[in-house]
């Protein structure tokens, strides 16, 4: 018998948590507009016919069956996406421990980076701007940066580094980030913004790259857009991200290709081959790279 993939599971079990807290639910228009359907997927765009069309058809494979509600407000379905994806991470990353050894904590908390190791000098800029309105202005908000979902790598204490063999003591390593007993923040191991849809678009990647000192976290996006355009918009138009990871993208991949839109049909065999575009369960894995 066939043992069924771990990250699979994991994949349906998200789905499930975002038809349960009705994240992603059959949605009824609150006003009839000609053309459309009075209801549709809350991650396709109301005004938007094709959205519509791909949107319903990522949601007939996820889900054939699902009442029909309410769309939740923007604010409310962003915060309980960013939850959802924050349970899914954990769950499969903390299972790679065998390939990305370490200690990790998950946060979904709105936590400025400045507490941590990359961006802890940006510490004392974030103090003097919450003082001085003028220069708060100065350096608009790119000081406080504060990411959706946070994969933290926990520093190491002397012990676990001392393992087998004494590698380090009071004269050496004195500054690396990695050692608790330098008295240094946790280290940023990726940043990942959660997008249930990209009508609108801010991404702190840049700042995230330009302030910190060190390496780089992992810098990616997380979204439910179904319009390959919009997704081109984000993945192709910047390379300040790592990549855009989309929560279901066999399944629109199989709903463009039926419904025969050429145009994102290209679209997307160029994000998915560029690598630009990438399934949720990719994540866990390029995290772990």
């Amino acid at each position: 018998m066939t043992q069924v993939p771990l990250f699979r599971l994991a994949r349906k079990s998200f789905y499930a948590a975002l038809l349960k807290a009705g994240v992603l639910c059959i949605a009824a228009r609150r006003t009839p507009k000609r053309g459309l359907p009075p209801e549709f997927p809350s991650n396709g765009d109301g005004d938007s016919a094709t959205s519509i069309a791909i949107a319903q058809g990522i949601f007939d494979q996820i889900q054939s069956e699902a009442k029909i509600g309410t769309r939740l407000a923007d604010e409310i379905s962003g915060e309980k996406f960013e939850q959802i994806t924050r349970s899914f991470v954990e769950t499969t990353f903390s299972n790679l421990r065998t390939l990305r050894r370490g200690r990790w904590d998950f946060n979904s908390e709105k936590t400025a980076t400045f507490r941590f190791e990359q961006y802890h000098s940006l510490a004392e800029l974030a103090q003097v701007a919450e003082k001085n309105p003028e220069i708060a202005a100065l350096l608009g908000s790119d000081c406080v940066i504060a990411p959706d979902v946070l994969v933290l790598r926990e520093l190491e204490p002397d012990k676990a580094i001392n393992r087998k063999y004494v590698r380090v003591n009071e004269m050496v390593a004195l500054r690396s980030q990695i050692r608790e007993h330098n008295n240094k923040p946790a280290i940023l191991h990726a940043s990942i913004s959660c997008k249930w849809t990209l009508r609108t678009d801010r991404s702190e990647a840049l700042s995230l790259i330009r302030k910190r000192k060190g390496r780089v976290p992992h810098i990616a996006v997380v979204t439910g857009e179904p319009l390959p355009s919009r997704l081109a918009s984000l993945a192709l138009g910047t390379t300040d991200i790592d990549c855009v990871y989309h929560f279901a993208l066999p399944e629109l991949i199989s709903s463009v290709e039926k419904l025969q839109i050429e145009d994102s049909v290209q679209l997307l065999k160029i994000m998915v081959e560029g690598e630009r575009l990438k399934d949720i369960t990719d994540l866990p894995l390029d995290l772990a790279a």
